[in-house]
């Protein structure tokens, strides 16, 4: 009996091991929207993931830059310098099939990530595999680059939703501090989301949390 129970709390400790270990693919690049990559990766390490920050032709030690994004009453959002952002793992290492989920911030990266021929391979692994992936803001504008999105329900940065009607997807026009599940995909329109769309985006990743 003793001998049962010793392989019995082995085999839990292997289980909770291999849970802790989930790994999160986060994409980002310059000029990304500093509270859209800061914030997310972030409350990911704290709940327990293993998350490797990249950027094509970066390694880990490289920065980003970032810019802060607000809402001031014009007509679109201001633009202000943010952190600069370390990232942790190296671009060139990446293999898809070592992560549960990825995800994808917004900000002004989007525009020259989603020509990256990787980055698009990158989000087609995850989307054909059905894994976890999480996009925010401008982040939707790899997703609708790779091709991803026909059929699907999503949301993005108003701005971004013509893309996604170009593209076949049904834009979602939801509050800004909102986020939309369709399958395996999370989406938000910007950072005031964060909440929402970090806790969607551990639902479908098999988390749970208990208070």
């Amino acid at each position: 009996m003793r001998k049962f129970f010793t392989k019995l709390v082995e085999i839990i400790l292997q289980i909770i091991k291999v849970r802790t270990m989930k790994k999160v693919l986060f994409l980002t690049g310059d000029f990304t929207e500093d509270y859209e990559t800061m914030v997310p990766f972030q409350m990911l390490e704290m709940v327990g993931y293993e998350v490797h920050a990249v950027c094509p032709d970066k390694k880990a030690g490289d920065t980003i830059k970032t810019a802060i994004h607000d809402f001031e009453g014009d007509q679109t959002y201001s633009e202000k310098p943010g952190h600069n952002f370390a990232l942790n793992y190296s671009f060139k290492d990446v293999n898809v099939n070592d992560y549960s989920g990825l995800v994808i911030a917004g900000g002004r990266a989007p525009e020259y990530l989603r020509l990256n021929a990787k980055v698009i391979e990158i989000v087609k692994h995850f989307f054909a595999e059905d894994k976890p992936v999480a996009a925010i803001c401008h982040g939707i504008q790899i997703l609708t680059a790779a091709g991803v999105v026909k059929g699907r329900k999503l949301t993005a940065y108003p701005a971004v939703g013509p893309e996604v009607t170009l593209a076949g997807g049904e834009f979602q026009n939801i509050p800004v501090n909102g986020a939309f599940v369709d399958g395996n995909l999370v989406t938000s329109p910007a950072w005031p989301a964060h909440p929402a769309f970090i806790r969607e985006f551990l639902k479908i990743m098999g988390a749970t949390i208990n208070l």
